[in-house]
């Protein structure tokens, strides 16, 4: 079986059941695997095991008045095609 973690993970899924399923106080847990009990109460909280994703829940889709003027600045002084512009 593949687990691909997340690069911090202090956890795998076989713990997380563990965590999930157990009726130990969030201190006798955190002591008996080695992790902080932030880690033992936000897995007890969660439905699943698997990592959930990391992708921003906002993305930045438009820009800020300072990048607007510096990509207009950039266009009028460089006269670059739009592909070498956006490497710039």
């Amino acid at each position: 079986m593949n687990i691909h973690l997340h690069a911090n993970a202090t956890t795998t899924p076989k713990t997380r059941q563990y965590i999930q399923a157990s009726h130990q106080s969030v201190t006798q847990l955190a002591d008996e695997l080695g992790v902080s009990e932030d880690t033992i109460r936000r897995w007890k909280r969660r439905d699943g095991v698997a990592d959930g994703s990391h992708t921003p829940h906002r993305l930045q889709t438009t820009l800020t008045p300072t990048q607007k003027a510096v990509v207009v600045e950039l266009r009028k002084t460089l006269l670059l095609p739009l592909d070498d512009r956006l490497v710039v």
